[in-house]
């Protein structure tokens, strides 16, 4: 049983481990709103396909248990990359209960799809060196306590939000005591899919930019210094002072 990072909707985007895992595997199941057709064509034709938009966590894990007992090899793909946002931990619980052995191969996750298509590095010398990967609080699983928009913006460090596009005018009445309304902010749609869209702007204007452009679903909101960032010093890593004859490569 393998979970295989998709990567964020371009079928080229696929590792080469999870591309060749694909192409060995009996049984697929993939969430059919999300994976592009180009990608289940790494898969051996007599492979069984099985759309997981429709199911519920019950019949998912049971057609893969179901796999599992035919002796097959198993793909079960996940969009982006299984560590964010993928609900595995709940299908591992389950197929570690059935004595289901699986493994993870990671995949491009989303916001590096999205900052690539920016042309923007998240972490900036003295500007930003730390991403906060977070989602905002709509029709979903509760936050934890304490995991909220203000107290990462506490912090002034660059956001990074999921699934907050249909709240942004929330999202940035929450942010705006933290940042100011000149703050960099971004918005990339469909990152690596047919239809991908920028949006660069400010927290002031951002919002409206997005519902100007009928952005809805599929979507990340950047916040943060680093979007704009100029006359930054240049990193450590490359710099002619450095002893690289006795320090680890590092930044």
């Amino acid at each position: 049983m393998h979970f295989i990072g998709a990567g964020p909707g371009a079928a080229d985007l696929i590792t080469v481990r999870g591309r060749d895992l694909l192409g060995r595997c009996e049984t697929c199941l993939y969430p059919g709103s999300m994976t592009p057709t180009a990608l289940l064509a790494y898969c051996p034709d007599d492979a069984t396909l099985i759309d997981t938009a429709n199911l519920d966590l019950p019949a998912i894990v049971a057609r893969m248990v179901e796999a599992h007992e035919k002796g097959h090899e198993i793909a079960r793909l996940c969009s982006g990359d299984p560590s964010i946002y993928s609900a595995v931990a709940e299908q591992m619980r389950r197929l570690d209960a059935a004595g289901v052995p699986y493994d993870v191969t990671p995949g491009v996750p989303a916001f590096a799809a999205a900052a690539a298509l920016l042309n923007r590095e998240l972490t900036v010398p003295e500007v930003g060196q730390s991403l906060v990967i977070t989602r905002a609080q709509a029709r979903s699983t509760a936050m934890p306590p304490g995991e909220t928009l203000a107290n990462f913006a506490r912090t002034g460090t660059t956001l990074a939000l999921h699934l907050a596009i249909n709240r942004i005018e929330q999202v940035v009445d929450e942010l705006l005591p933290f940042y100011t309304k000149d703050s960099p902010a971004a918005v990339v749609a469909l990152a690596s899919q047919p239809g991908e869209r920028v949006l660069r702007g400010t927290l002031g204007t951002i919002a409206a930019q997005s519902r100007e452009a009928g952005i809805s679903r599929a979507a990340m909101i950047f916040v943060g210094e680093v979007l704009a960032a100029e006359g930054f010093p240049d990193s450590f890593l490359y710099s002619a002072t450095r002893d690289r004859a006795n320090q680890p490569e590092s930044l």
